[in-house]
């Protein structure tokens, strides 16, 4: 059996696709996940299974509509999908860098270098971001509420289906993993 990380894409932000953590977790052990944790409110659930990262994610999203009645993507990561976070984050590698302006948007295909092209990064300068498979580095130069290179923008360039969070979270989810 081995351990699961599930993003959950836009639930409890702004009032909208609000579900309990607790209720999300009951629910989840109902369909036959073991060791169900979730991480804050804003959709980071671990879970045990012998199925496949795909299928994982196809349950969870089917269950999830079945109960709630809402309709969220749903990104299933390995451990090794967060430790090459770190290791291939181009961001960390800079001097008196703030991480508080880091972050990584996790998407549903692999990505090519190239597709940075298509994302027309220079029209949000001061921000940056980087291709690196299936994540995409971001450097806010002031922080993510304050930008125009948001998750729904680099979903409708590229064609796919992400979800973003900060490197705080992120390392805080690794660590869970260790758990």
């Amino acid at each position: 059996m081995a351990t699961h990380l599930a993003l959950l894409r836009g639930i409890n932000v702004s009032g909208h696709n609000m579900m309990k953590m607790e209720a999300l977790k009951t629910m989840l052990e109902n369909i036959g996940f073991k060791n169900v944790r979730t991480y804050l409110q804003s959709g980071n659930v671990f879970v045990d299974s012998e199925e496949e990262a795909s299928k994982i994610g196809f349950m969870i999203k089917q269950e999830i509509f079945k109960v709630f009645g809402h309709e969220v993507p749903v990104l299933v990561l390995s451990k090794k999908d967060l430790e090459l976070s770190f290791a291939n984050n181009p961001y960390l590698k800079e001097k008196d860098i703030d991480i508080k302006r880091l972050y990584i948007v996790f998407v549903s295909i692999a990505l090519k270098k190239e597709h940075i092209h298509d994302l027309k990064i220079s029209q949000f300068k001061p921000d940056e971001a980087s291709i690196d498979e299936n994540r995409i580095f971001i450097k806010y130069a002031v922080g993510a509420g304050k930008t125009r290179l948001e998750l729904k923008y680099i979903e409708k360039k590229l064609n796919v289906i992400g979800t973003m969070r900060n490197l705080n979270t992120i390392t805080n989810l690794l660590k869970m993993y260790e758990e």
